[in-house]
């Protein structure tokens, strides 16, 4: 990174900083040696990974975002200056803005102040009403997309997914686009957006803000997904007069929420401390029903645990103690669908889930989908760092482009199992996931304690098929405290192409820049002496990002 500080772009725009980064790219501070002033560069670093025939459709999508943000003028909606390429791969130049994200204010504060955050979600109201009135939405409205700069602006950014009105689709067929924690239930479910779909994801951005987490992330994107649609979030604790105003906004049904004058004047209240009366008219009963002015309307209560219909709630084979666990051990036979589910949102969650490599969903962040596939073998691959003699001498050292390395068997081919926002999960195995290892690093977890986050999912877990705990244990690695957690259970062959008695270990815990990993390995029980000999070689050639 070092050797792209002072890089002239453009003949006029000279790199200065790195000031921030993410799944799309990196972010510069920047200086316009033409007009003499200080600017941001997005530099796509995603573009790195892509492949030839992805790389066009990547570039419309950056120009895209400019012409979206070119399209609105509003104080609350981060300026797009000017759109260039470099090294073969789009660079976007941005207003400068000091400060930190909305997310940033959350990692490092714990929640933000009621109060503040109806102020905040003001300014995000008012940037969409401008972006809706000159015909984009924005579709990836989340804490990190909402900049809060140090002179008391609050601005939106990021519209690199948004679509603008009268143009040609850029995505692919059946892909939905944005990050899964803030995603309305109707994209979900796979029908077009409008503007209460960015309005909905504003909600879920306050309730984040006020209450500290995402009020629909569970421990992997298909059971988030599940909620998202079936499930209400848990009534905030510390939104005080904002607490009815995200209710009002996080209404499953579009038609049921405020619109944007609404909203406005609800969130206005509620910057004044005041709890803004005409959102009760939105706040259901515990018994499921809706008050709209004297009259009561009941609301069906979603069916099953999870907001599914119980026949359909199988859980899937536990992938990592980090999050986001509950998805086969490979790409996986689509599970039949029962009734009591659409067949769009059925669609989705077997592509999410697998389905012979076929990609009929993806995130905003995943750009990085397929990034090593070709060259992604263990000895295709580099790991300067591992001990002589710490690994047997059929084995190679790897170095993923994520960042991390360890030593693996040769052959062992490497898989991106999904990348969202701040959680990446890397997959390598020798047998398209009968045998696999699985790498999960989460820059923002929910946990502090990794027992308490295995502990957390082991709860998830009891309905897995003749789930035994094996062993969970806290312990100390790589000098932090960690946590041991190994279990049995019976995978179906509904659910997963390998069926059979399996087994799995996981090791998880918190690095000194607080980022989560999770090293975790699963087989077929049979194969397990093997597999948990291997597993001891893995935490002994470990390396995380950081080093």
């Amino acid at each position: 990174m070092n050797q792209m500080q002072g890089l002239l772009l453009a003949g006029r725009y000279r790199l200065v900083d790195s000031i921030g980064s993410g799944g799309m790219g990196r972010v510069w501070r920047a200086h316009d040696e033409v007009l003499h002033r200080a600017v941001a560069v997005k530099e796509l670093t995603a573009a790195l990974y892509v492949s030839e025939s992805d790389r066009p459709r990547l570039l419309a999508r950056t120009n895209a975002e400019a012409r979206a943000a070119a399209r609105i003028n509003h104080s609350a909606v981060v300026t797009v200056h000017d759109v260039l390429e470099h090294d073969n791969r789009p660079w976007i130049v941005m207003e400068l803005v000091e400060g930190g994200s909305l997310a940033d204010a959350v990692k490092e504060r714990g929640r933000v102040e009621p109060v503040e955050a109806a102020r905040i979600g003001l300014w995000v109201l008012r940037g969409l009403r401008a972006a809706h009135s000159a015909g984009v939405l924005h579709r990836d409205v989340k804490p990190g997309n909402v900049l809060l700069a140090t002179d008391g602006r609050v601005l939106l950014t990021d519209f690199g997914i948004a679509q603008v009105e009268g143009d040609t689709t850029i995505t692919r067929t059946g892909e939905i686009v944005g990050s899964v924690d803030y995603l309305a239930p109707e994209r979900v479910r796979g029908h077009d957006p409008g503007p209460s779909s960015d309005l909905w994801a504003l909600g879920a951005t306050l309730y984040a803000a006020v209450e500290g987490k995402s009020p629909f992330r569970r421990t992997s994107p298909l059971s988030t997904m599940q909620a998202v649609v079936g499930e209400e979030p848990g009534a905030p604790q510390y939104a005080g007069a904002l607490a009815p105003v995200i209710t009002a906004l996080l209404r499953k049904e579009p038609a049921e929420r405020p619109g944007s004058d609404e909203a406005e004047q609800m969130l206005a209240e509620a910057a004044e401390g005041r709890r803004p009366r005409a959102a009760q008219a939105y706040v259901g009963t515990l018994h499921g029903e809706l008050r709209q002015g004297n009259t009561t309307t009941h609301v069906p209560r979603p069916q099953g645990a999870q907001g599914v219909d119980p026949a359909d709630a199988t859980p899937r084979e536990p992938v990592t103690g980090s999050a986001f666990a509950t998805a086969s051990a490979a790409p996986a036979v689509p599970r039949k669908r029962r009734r009591g589910r659409t067949a769009v949102i059925a669609l989705v969650l077997a592509a999410l889930v697998g389905g012979g490599g076929a990609a009929a969903m993806k995130y905003a962040d995943d750009w990085n989908k397929g990034t090593g596939q070709d060259k992604g073998s263990a000895a295709a691959s580099t790991h300067p760092e591992t001990t002589a003699g710490a690994v047997p001498d059929n084995w190679v050292p790897v170095t993923d482009p994520v960042g991390f390395g360890l030593s693996l068997p040769k052959g062992w081919k490497r898989q991106v199992y999904g990348i969202q926002g701040d959680l990446k999960q890397i997959d390598y195995t020798p047998d398209r996931g009968k045998h696999f290892i699985r790498i999960a690093i989460d820059d923002s977890p929910d946990f502090s304690d990794p027992y308490q986050h295995q502990i957390d999912l082991e709860q998830q877990l009891q309905r897995l098929v003749d789930y035994k705990r094996v062993g969970m244990e806290v312990n100390t690695y790589r000098d932090r405290r960690g946590s041991l957690w190994e279990y049995t259970w019976t995978a179906l062959a509904k659910d997963i192409e390998f069926p059979g008695p399996r087994r799995a270990i996981e090791e998880t815990y918190v690095s000194r820049d607080g980022v989560e990993y999770a090293i975790y390995m699963s087989s077929p029980a049979e194969d397990w002496a093997t597999t948990r000999k291997q597993f001891t070689t893995v935490l002994q050639s470990w390396r995380p990002k950081s080093a």
